[in-house]
């Protein structure tokens, strides 16, 4: 590395420095009240509405549907899409929301981090606005981690730049002008995040070696601000700062060293290889992602399940294909399956990964229930609607456990159509999510210049 600043951009990214923590870290946690936990899965390519309405629909329910009108269903009265199969056995705690809109945010093939914080943004950095929702629902549910990444990253531009398997800026944001990083690959997630208990004595090593780094750095960078006045300083202060919340989020970590110890992902030697496929990659990643909640060293994940341009490899029944899924937003069809069908074969692959989360969480005990019982997991797409969207639709899936803050569950609920009264944005459902949970900010994200209605403030409805 030729300077601080390179050795601080790995550090930090490679210590999952996916927000910076400080001595607060832990305040609110409670051995009787556990905290909440968000999980963000989203995917590229867009959630074409229709493919979520419920097959059993018929009467005023279907007319209502394909007028965009208001309504509410009761899940309980109506089956899933097939390819939603895989979450059946969670009925009783899904929701289908439907009519939210985004057009606060870019659209067409890519929205980078603009769809969880609801601004335009690029690849730019000077774009991002502010930290996306997922960071602000941590800030309230503090962890030693605060909030972990993981991305199925594309090959061919977007935010890897082709280094799928490495730690690069992630689809979320910790604040103005901050990309998050995210962990590419399922061993690189489990060298970096694990690597304080690892057994492996080469790793030891290298890990005692960075905390004495990150010591001479924060003596070093500390005693230079001193010596400096005005921006040099302010640049110089913030490394320092920096650093140091690094190594007081290591204590911590280290602390936990017993627990952590328990929950370290035990990978098959597939998911841990450099040539890998993107079913593997994404069943991998979210073991790891798993074993990250229940040791409580983070409270908030996001994981990017594909992006426009991932390479989509391993397919169940396309496993010899390398799906292109531009190509297939296209209309284009793979070894005689047209592109319609293997959307569907992409969102039932991600069911399989959903229902894995929540089955998992289910199974672990806690304060007289489980983790799922506090946990919220979100299924959207990061582009909205479909293909080469427009935003007017932006479709979520959401499972939640019997304590989250929010009136919805078991419902398939449309919200009505963009421009018309009561319609609402994503602005006004991340709102709604931060309300709920402790964070009274009046609203949340652009606002949609174009849209000539109130669009300020939570969604009321929901709120329990």
């Amino acid at each position: 590395m030729n300077n601080r600043r390179d050795f601080l951009t790995q550090s930090l990214a490679g210590a999952g420095m996916v927000g910076l923590t400080s001595s607060r870290v832990l305040a609110g946690t409670s051995p009787t009240r556990p905290p909440k936990r968000f999980i963000f899965v989203h995917k590229g390519n867009g959630l074409l509405p229709g493919s979520l309405v419920p097959p059993t629909f018929d009467g005023d329910l279907l007319k209502a549907e394909e007028r965009k009108e208001a309504l509410v269903a009761d899940l309980d009265n109506h089956d899933l899409p097939g390819w939603m199969a895989p979450l059946a056995k969670h009925q009783d705690n899904m929701t289908i929301l439907q009519g939210l809109s985004g057009k606060m945010c870019t659209t067409g093939h890519h929205t980078w981090c603009s769809s969880l914080g609801a601004f335009k943004a690029n690849e730019r950095l000077s774009s991002i606005k502010w930290a996306t929702v997922d960071f602000e629902l941590a800030k309230l549910f503090p962890s030693p981690f605060q909030h972990i990444e993981f991305a199925c990253f594309p090959s061919g531009g977007g935010n890897s730049r082709g280094n799928i398997n490495g730690i690069e800026k992630g689809f979320s944001a910790r604040g103005p002008q901050q990309p998050n990083y995210a962990f590419g690959s399922p061993k690189v997630a489990m060298q970096e995040l694990f690597k304080s208990v690892s057994a492996d004595k080469s790793a030891q090593v290298r890990y005692e070696l960075e905390r004495k780094t990150l010591a001479f750095l924060a003596a070093n960078e500390g005693s230079l601000a001193g010596q400096l006045k005005g921006a040099e300083f302010a640049k110089v202060a913030n490394y320092a700062d920096a650093v140091q919340d690094i190594r007081q989020r290591n204590l911590r970590v280290e602390a936990m060293g017993d627990l952590i110890r328990q929950h370290v992902p035990q990978l098959a030697q597939k998911y841990l290889a450099e040539d890998i496929s993107t079913v593997d990659r994404q069943a991998g990643l979210v073991e790891v992602m798993l074993s990250t909640l229940i040791s409580g060293m983070t409270n908030v994940v996001t994981f990017t399940a594909d992006e426009l341009g991932t390479p989509y490899t391993g397919l169940p029944g396309l496993e010899g294909e390398n799906v292109n899924q531009h190509d297939v937003g296209h209309g284009k069809s793979f070894a005689g399956v047209e592109a319609g069908d293997i959307r569907e074969k992409i969102r039932h692959q991600h069911m399989g990964l959903l229902d894995t989360i929540v089955s998992r969480l289910k199974a672990v005990p806690e304060a007289g229930g489980t983790m799922f019982d506090n946990t919220m997991l979100f299924y959207l797409p990061n582009n909205g609607e479909t293909h080469h969207s427009k935003g007017s639709e932006w479709p979520f899936i959401v499972i939640a456990g019997d304590n989250t803050s929010l009136d919805i569950g078991r419902r398939y609920i449309r919200l009505p159509e963009y421009g018309k009264s009561g319609h609402k944005t994503l602005g006004n459902w991340y709102t709604t999510l931060l309300q709920a949970h402790g964070n009274s900010i009046n609203h949340y994200g652009s606002l949609d210049v174009a849209l000539k209605i109130d669009q300020q403030g939570p969604i009321a409805d929901f709120m329990s």
